[in-house]
C-alpha cells in the first residue's frame, strides 16, 4: 500500500493544517490531533479521483525541501498518511475465524446495524488509519 508523509503545522488558535509535499495544492485540515489522518486520506482519496497518484518519496528526501526543513525547525511534524484508492467494486473474500470471534464480529455487527462485511471493512479502516 502506498503512503505519502504530510506535513502537519499548527498555530495558536487554529485547526492543524496539512500539506503533502509530493502533492502541492492538496491540504487538509483537522481541529482534533486525532482526526489528523483520518482527513488526510479523504484528501488524497479525493485528489485521486481526478488526477494521478505520483510515486511517494521516501522521508529522506522530504526532509531535505528547504521549505520542509524550514517547517519542521518551526515545529511542524511529518505523519505517514496511507493511500486507499477509492475502488467502488465489491470483491468476495474468503476469510476464516474461530467461531467465538465470529459470533462477536456478527453480534457487535448487528448491534450497530452493519452487515459482517461493513463491520469488518469499517474496522480494516480505522486500523489502517491508526497504522499511518
Amino acid at each position: 500500500m502506498r503512503a505519502y508523509f504530510a506535513l502537519v503545522h499548527k498555530d495558536p488558535d487554529s485547526a492543524y493544517g496539512v500539506s503533502f509535499p509530493d502533492i502541492p495544492g492538496v491540504f487538509s485540515a483537522s481541529d482534533e490531533e486525532g482526526d489528523i489522518v483520518a482527513n488526510a486520506m479523504e484528501a488524497l482519496e479525493l485528489f485521486a479521483e481526478d488526477g494521478e497518484m505520483p510515486e511517494p518519496s521516501p522521508v529522506e528526501t522530504i526532509v531535505s525541501h528547504p521549505d520542509v526543513h524550514d517547517e519542521l525547525a518551526s515545529g511542524a511534524f511529518l505523519v505517514r498518511v496511507p493511500f486507499v484508492e477509492r475502488d467502488t467494486r465489491v470483491v468476495r473474500a474468503n476469510v476464516t475465524f474461530e467461531a467465538g470471534m465470529l459470533r462477536a464480529i456478527d453480534e457487535t455487527a448487528q448491534r450497530r446495524g452493519l452487515t459482517r462485511s461493513a463491520f469488518l471493512a469499517s474496522c480494516a479502516r480505522k486500523e489502517i488509519e491508526a497504522a499511518g
